[in-house]
């Protein structure tokens, strides 16, 4: 009787593992709280717009809290032991200026013009936000 329950809990475990995922995990990427919705065009940056949703497929949090002082020093720490390559930028993500970016974030190389072009139109997006607006980032 003692193994039925046992396999009967297990398989139990199993089911809700399968539907909530892995209670010991840590995924960043799941923060569901945030104040502000972006979303990004995969159409106009599709270089970058891959590189996010890959970074947030890894893991990384698809919220940025916005910590504009931080971005110098958050650079630093992610690019640190990133070759440059030739005719292309390092992009990184969570981007600098995000609280969550820094040492550990993800980085791919990416040709400049859709690089910087995204960058461009990020910072656009969330110029009127104060520093500690958390934002989500959507790629569609």
């Amino acid at each position: 009787m003692k193994k039925i329950v046992s396999g009967i809990l297990i398989l139990v475990l199993a089911v809700i593992v399968m539907i909530e995922g892995n209670p010991l995990e840590q995924n960043s990427s799941t923060n569901t709280s945030y104040d502000e919705v972006i979303t990004f065009p995969a159409d106009r940056y599709p270089e970058t717009a891959a590189h996010i949703q890959h970074a947030i497929d890894k893991g990384k949090s698809a919220v940025c809290t916005i910590d504009r002082d931080g971005a110098e020093e958050n650079r630093r720490e992610s690019l640190k032991g990133i070759p440059t390559k030739s005719g292309y930028d390092r992009d990184e993500f969570p981007m600098a200026f995000c609280e969550e970016g820094g040492s550990g974030a993800d980085i791919e190389y990416v040709k400049p013009s859709d690089n910087r072009g995204a960058g461009s139109w990020i910072s656009h997006q969330v110029d009127e936000f104060p520093d500690g607006t958390k934002v989500l980032i959507e790629v569609k």
